[in-house]
């Protein structure tokens, strides 16, 4: 049978390597599965790419994945221009991805980790109809901060790219071995999953490796939404949602306390647990499951998660 992504995506004839070129920024991917199973779109983490992706993959066989690198990261286009990033971007880089495939083909689901979870989530808050279902790992709703903390933040984002602007140099030779024991010593990722993401994340050159990820990367936003304008977006959350949480992830949205701004000039402290609980009332139709592992428990324990998510998409 005909492709119905072939139109979309550039598709390698050795391996399941993609690229997709977008009106404003081209990306590249993975895709695993036959043409005529239903369509499901994975989204990665900060740091991460298509690769993290893959143990999943094996065990999602009734259904096509594919697995985009979002723009600076493994075989994406950086952004263009030397402007700090902020992670609103990654919203129009899904609005105009989604709009692109099911011009070809109906998106079944979403499937977002972490950063590809907080953005799925506030992508799915307004446009809930652009997939059947949506599977949030290790994220909720976007992060936010107290407003009083916008100053600091903007100052501080604006002398780290600043001085990354000044200070920069010609690219230099990475080790992998050390770089994934390097991963492995920050994060607690298991070596191979580290070594899976990294090996897509560097570029061979002339006999060596150096990094592709757009350096940009690491540097904080000048920017964060504050309580009221995550609540404001995701109030009424109109998608079919399962959110998977790891024994040992992060806290919600990387708060274990937070304070939320209110009206005037009151505040409101909020554990993690209230916290938890206000962010679910938010979302109309919220299947939520605690499995083991860790952050990256779509890696380290693919057998169940895959096995929730199947169920969920059943």
């Amino acid at each position: 049978m005909n492709d119905p992504l072939a139109s979309l995506c550039t598709l390698s004839q050795e391996s399941d390597e993609v690229t997709i070129t977008l009106p404003h920024i081209r990306l590249g991917g993975r895709l695993w599965g036959e043409a005529d199973k239903p369509l499901l779109l994975a989204l990665h983490g900060w740091l991460d790419n298509a690769n993290s992706f893959a143990p999943l993959a094996q065990h999602l066989d009734d259904y096509r994945l594919l697995a985009i690198d979002w723009p600076g990261h493994g075989a994406s286009q950086h952004r263009p221009g030397g402007y700090p990033l902020h992670w609103i971007d990654y919203l129009y880089d899904l609005e105009l991805l989604i709009d692109a495939i099911v011009r070809h083909q109906p998106l079944h689901g979403v499937i977002g980790h972490s950063l590809g979870g907080i953005v799925a989530s506030a992508y799915s808050a307004a446009f809930a109809e652009k997939a059947e279902r949506w599977i949030l790992i290790e994220a909720l709703a976007p992060l936010f901060e107290s407003p009083d903390k916008s100053k600091l933040r903007l100052r501080r984002s604006f002398d780290a790219h600043q001085r990354a602007a000044t200070s920069q140099m010609a690219p230099k030779p990475v080790v992998l071995d050390a770089a994934v024991r390097a991963r492995h010593k920050l994060t607690g990722l298991d070596m191979p999953w580290c070594r899976l993401i990294l090996e897509r994340n560097l570029q061979q050159m002339e006999g060596h490796c150096y990094w592709r990820s757009d350096p940009r990367l690491k540097l904080d936003s000048p920017m964060r939404l504050n309580f009221d304008h995550v609540s404001g977006l995701m109030q009424g959350h109109a998608g079919k949602v399962l959110a998977i949480h790891a024994t040992t992830g992060y806290p919600l949205m990387g708060n274990v306390s937070a304070t939320r701004a209110g009206s005037g000039n009151s505040t409101e402290h909020r554990t993690g647990d209230s916290l938890a609980d206000s962010v679910a009332a938010w979302y109309q139709d919220l299947t939520q499951v605690r499995l083991e592992g860790d952050h990256h428990l779509h890696m380290g324990n693919h057998l169940e998660v895959a096995a929730a998510i199947k169920a969920f998409l059943a």
